[in-house]
């Protein structure tokens, strides 16, 4: 890319900085969103308010994988032991994940109003070893299987073949996101078996592999363009047109051909920044910025917290789709949410023994 360095160690700069920020704001902005879809009909215009900006934040978790294949598949950590890179990245990991299951297991208890019992602790324990204590511990699972296997993407990348590498992703590609279309036009499934080579995976490797593709500014917001019409006219064409598809969210999942691309293209743009773009800007900004790209972990993992407060009003005052039009409430919600869960990660890490557990 011609706005991406290599220095003399063979490690490319990126812009990590605004794309975790970007990422993070995102993953906000969707959790959001979604309460706007669970609290109105799918007729209402509040739904689809919810639907639009749930379909411009849905590269959020697309980001974060592409990002984490571009830096750790660099050619500079090719030859960084196993041990050693499992290692330096579970035991963040790890510690950051028993830190706020703790925190979640007893957010659930307050929220439910669970008895407080050894029986019902073992329990939580274990379902949130298992599952994860609340919904975005998924993340944490993805994290995990992306760093076990990244060894051995290790080992494909260093050969620098880009057709095995291209090959690689068509092959992923039709698996998690052709392949599913064609069940979904023709009624047919096709066995999986056919298709070893799906999940995440191919996000992870696309990181790595779009440094190396140059497009047209013009086609990548075109691109944009494209798969947020599709989105919204395909939850469209499955939800009020053919019933018989019935309410379905096919075209809002992460692995759809339609995130896919418009993610890809996202991505490509965000490239062409360059890296020290924060070095000519204000002060305040490049401090707020670097803030939450350092924070996105603690970020990720408290912020459903805080939102739940603003759904609930433990805060003296509710902010949701129901209280307030989510044309202004999902914006203003998600912002307040990211400056609250922010201000909050600073100070717990001022609290030296609290300060490697929160991630």
């Amino acid at each position: 890319m011609e706005n991406v360095g290599v220095d003399s160690t063979k490690r490319i700069l990126l812009p990590d900085d605004l794309i975790r920020s970007l990422a993070i704001t995102l993953v906000i902005v969707l959790h959001v969103s979604n309460e706007a879809l669970a609290s109105n009909s799918i007729a209402s215009p509040y739904w689809w308010t919810g639907a639009v900006y749930k379909t411009l934040s849905l590269p959020c978790v697309p980001l974060f994988v592409m990002l984490s294949g571009a830096l750790l598949l660099q050619p500079s950590k090719l030859d960084e032991p196993i041990r050693v890179f499992l290692k330096k990245r579970l035991s963040r990991i790890g510690l950051a994940f028993a830190f706020w299951t703790a925190v979640y297991l007893a957010w659930s208890f307050f929220i439910r109003q669970i008895p407080v019992t050894p029986n019902n602790i073992a329990q939580g324990i274990l379902k949130s070893l298992f599952g994860g204590a609340y919904y975005q511990f998924w993340f944490i699972y993805l994290i995990v299987g992306l760093y076990l296997i990244t060894p051995i993407l290790r080992v494909i990348i260093e050969n620098d073949n880009t057709r095995i590498i291209r090959y690689l992703l068509v092959l992923w590609f039709a698996a998690v996101a052709v392949l599913p279309i064609v069940n979904l036009a023709s009624g047919y499934v096709l066995d999986s078996g056919v298709f070893v080579i799906g999940g995440w995976v191919g996000y992870f490797v696309l990181g790595k592999y779009l440094q190396k593709i140059r497009a047209r500014i013009v086609a990548l917001y075109g691109l944009l363009a494209f798969t947020f019409a599709w989105t919204l006219l395909g939850i469209w064409l499955m939800s009020i047109p053919l019933t018989t598809l019935g309410q379905g969210y096919f075209f809002f999942d992460y692995l759809a051909a339609n995130v896919v691309v418009g993610s890809a293209a996202l991505f490509m743009l965000l490239l062409r920044v360059h890296p020290n773009w924060l070095s000519n800007k204000p002060t305040a900004l490049k401090r707020f910025v670097q803030a939450i790209s350092r924070n996105t972990l603690p970020i990720f993992l408290f912020h459903v917290i805080i939102l739940e407060c603003f759904f609930r009003g433990f805060f003296g005052f509710t902010l949701s789709s129901v209280t307030l039009n989510p044309i202004v409430e999902i914006p203003l919600t998600a912002s307040l949410t990211l400056l609250l869960t922010l201000g909050l990660a600073l100070l717990i890490r001022r609290v030296p023994v609290l300060k490697k557990l929160i991630g």
